[in-house]
């Protein structure tokens, strides 16, 4: 199954995606006693990521919008920066045991000269679902160089528009209320308007695919945008951000270290604990607004 032009922009991935939600059967313990009961959990398969017939990483995600994924990532990657920078996406090379398509590898075709990924950009061939930086090949290529740099982003955002985007984001998080087991990522104009979300049992994944709808939409770079996720801000999150051109993002949990020091270096507002009326900026402050005071 091959993607190209005007399908990747609608999103045509419904043979893929309909794994979403495994049904089982658990021992449920409490004060009434010991029962068994239907549960459901959220999917996760790796998906192996291939550029011009090479394999270049592999990553357990939430089946579905693999072709965002794969874009994401490669925009975050610094691989790619526009659409025309491939050619075709091709589902290829995964059966199962009836020999059915198990659209578990993914083969990414770059357009013409388009330089092929960086050798520092391997990852061993895994990355868990929680750390997309496990496995890089070397530290050195963790710093990547973006060619859409948010710093000079003129965006103001209201902190009362800030403080309602967890609500919405968690709104939209369709399969997470069938299993509770999956990360969001969402992306927000600057006056609140939700464009997209994605959910994912990987943060960085959801962060990719996000990224990966917003390329193939012509949003990238994201200026005037903000990126919500609903876990914590890691280096490789704001690192995502960087390389997508976004000027705000924002989390519901902490940041680490490391994702102060980049954000602040690139020009990144970076809010964590955003929660109920309240939330803490830690790099780059001048880009929200405060609430009116009595």
């Amino acid at each position: 199954m091959e993607y190209t032009g005007v399908e990747w922009r609608r999103g045509r991935e419904e043979d893929a995606v309909g794994r979403l939600i495994a049904r089982t059967s658990v021992v449920r313990l409490g004060p009434k006693g010991v029962r068994r009961a239907p549960d459901r959990l959220a999917v996760e398969e790796p998906l192996e990521l291939r550029v011009d017939g090479k394999p270049l990483a592999v990553t357990m995600r939430t089946p579905g919008h693999d072709v965002e994924l794969a874009h994401g990532f490669l925009l975050t990657e610094g691989v790619i920066g526009a659409v025309p920078d491939v050619s075709s996406a091709r589902y290829c090379d995964s059966v199962d045991d009836e020999g059915k398509n198990t659209y578990n590898v993914l083969d990414v075709a770059l357009g013409p000269g388009v330089p092929p990924p960086d050798p520092g950009v391997e990852r061993n061939f895994y990355t868990t679902s929680s750390c997309g930086v496990c496995g890089k090949a070397s530290l050195d290529a963790v710093r990547l160089k973006t060619r859409f740099s948010p710093a000079g982003d003129p965006v103001r955002i209201p902190f009362e528009v800030l403080t309602a985007l967890p609500d919405r984001l968690r709104t939209a998080q369709r399969v997470f209320d069938s299993t509770g087991g999956l990360h969001a990522a969402g992306l927000f104009r600057e006056d609140g308007t939700l464009l997209v979300v994605r959910e994912d049992v990987g943060r960085h994944n959801a962060v990719d695919k996000v990224l990966g709808w917003a390329l193939l939409q012509g949003l990238i770079p994201a200026a005037g945008c903000v990126l919500m996720v609903s876990g914590r801000a890691s280096f490789e999150l704001t690192q995502k951000a960087v390389m997508a051109g976004v000027p705000v993002l924002a989390a519901v949990s902490a940041p680490s270290s490391l994702a102060v020091d980049l954000a602040e270096e690139a020009g990144v507002t970076l809010v964590g604990f955003l929660r109920g009326e309240s939330g803490n900026v830690y790099a780059n402050p001048e880009r929200i607004c405060p609430a009116q005071t009595p």
